[in-house]
């Protein structure tokens, strides 16, 4: 790849995390050593241990926990970000960047990437964030359920017919053919039966309550808070905003409403992997470490765009 290429971005959320992660980018990149670092100094032993040390090996039960996946995820995106620019040859804030775009908590990493918000501001942000809806999820029990080949009509239909008085709504538009639904735990096993009843497959997802719910919005009261004390910056690139599946405005106040409304609307990630695609589509699409999960899924929505996944340092 040239230095002149154009780059998009994108970055995974949460259910990407896995042990080691950004540790192959910590043992051979000193700018993303230099994150970790950064991240264990502010963070302390907050989460019980440095983030750093969950990252690197777990155990997997902690790091999958909605407070400390958020911040872990983040800070392994940014860590690969930083050592993958760095790979390339560019110094910080000098990568030649088309688009960004994340996958619900990605979607900070993206916004951190494009110099929107400093690292720590980000970390500090989705530290809260990850806090904020584990105690929501303790409060309401309630999940989620991923119905596979179906359509955003029919997965509304089944939604609307399990529902029957609680929460339920569509939280996640992934992948063509690929819905995940979300709301309390009676909702979500009326929802289970009426998707066998209609031939569809449905999954209940390990996740710690219903995100991208109602039942989300006392996080996301806490999390605009936090917003309203944070810098932001206008992104020096577009950033794809999860709940419009279109750019963020340049306006901080903008940028501040979107990413509290994120937690109680529904995730359009295809649309916006669509949209960049078709707008961006001889730029060079990466995914930041953890995973292949957002490559996975670029494959079902626009094939012709290759992505190129970076859990470690080879190209």
């Amino acid at each position: 790849m040239g230095n002149a290429t154009e780059l998009v971005v994108i970055c995974p959320g949460q259910g990407a995390q896995a042990i080691g992660m950004g540790r192959a980018w910590a043992e051979a990149s000193a700018e993303a050593r230099a994150v970790f670092d950064t991240a264990d100094a502010a963070l302390g032993d907050q989460l019980g241990a440095p983030i750093s040390s969950l990252c690197f090996e777990g155990p997997e039960e902690t790091l999958s926990r909605t407070d400390v996946s958020q911040p872990a995820l983040y800070v392994a995106g940014v860590a690969c970000w930083r050592g993958l620019a760095a790979t390339l040859g560019f110094a910080e804030g000098e990568a030649p960047l088309a688009a960004a775009a994340g996958l619900s908590l990605g979607e900070y990493t993206a916004l951190h990437v494009a110099g929107a918000m400093s690292f720590e501001d980000g970390l500090r942000l989705v530290t809260l964030r990850g806090r904020a809806m584990q105690d929501a999820a303790t409060a309401a029990p309630s999940g989620m359920v991923a119905l596979i080949g179906v359509d955003e009509a029919q997965a509304q239909a089944i939604v609307d017919e399990a529902r029957q008085g609680g929460v339920l709504v569509c939280a996640n538009f992934n992948a063509p053919g690929q819905v995940v639904i979300s709301g309390d735990a009676e909702a979500c096993d009326r929802a289970e039966s009426v998707a066998k009843g209609n031939k569809v497959r449905a999954t209940r997802l390990a996740v710690a309550g219903a995100f991208h719910s109602p039942l989300m919005q006392p996080a996301a009261d806490r999390l605009g808070e936090a917003l309203a004390s944070t810098t932001i910056e206008p992104p020096r690139c577009p950033v794809w905003s999860n709940v419009t599946a279109e750019p963020h405005e340049a306006d901080a106040g903008s940028i501040r409403v979107r990413l509290a409304e994120q937690l109680t609307s529904p995730v359009r990630w295809a649309a916006c992997f669509g949209a960049m695609g078709s707008r961006f589509a001889n730029a060079a699409f990466h995914e930041v470490a953890p995973g292949k999960t957002l490559s996975g899924m670029a494959r079902r929505i626009d094939k012709s765009i290759a992505v190129a996944s970076h859990d470690g340092p080879e190209l």
